[in-house]
């Protein structure tokens, strides 16, 4: 996390995960859901809208774009890096 996103997370800027095993594969759309109920600490309203982050937070998996790789839908992998930065400033 960061851009002020790691604020959200205890001030915490990297926090290395292993995700419970469940039937289905793990995609960003519930990484998300994971971290709100189990990394979010205060004011989710500033991370997340809806199912998905806010808009001027940008996610990089593995470097690049999550768009490029298919966003909420992405399939994380084994030793997957995952960013989250906030671009959302006060003026």
């Amino acid at each position: 996390f960061s851009g002020g996103a790691e604020l959200l997370f205890d001030h915490i800027k990297k926090h290395q995960v292993s995700l419970p095993q469940q039937n289905d594969k793990w995609t960003i759309k519930k990484l998300l859901i994971w971290m709100k109920d189990n990394l979010l600490k205060e004011r989710p309203e500033l991370f997340l809208q809806g199912e998905t982050v806010r808009p001027g937070i940008l996610v990089l998996v593995n470097e690049a774009d999550w768009e490029l790789v298919g966003e909420l839908d992405y399939e994380i992998q084994d030793k997957d890096k995952i960013v989250f930065i906030s671009t959302l400033h006060g003026g």
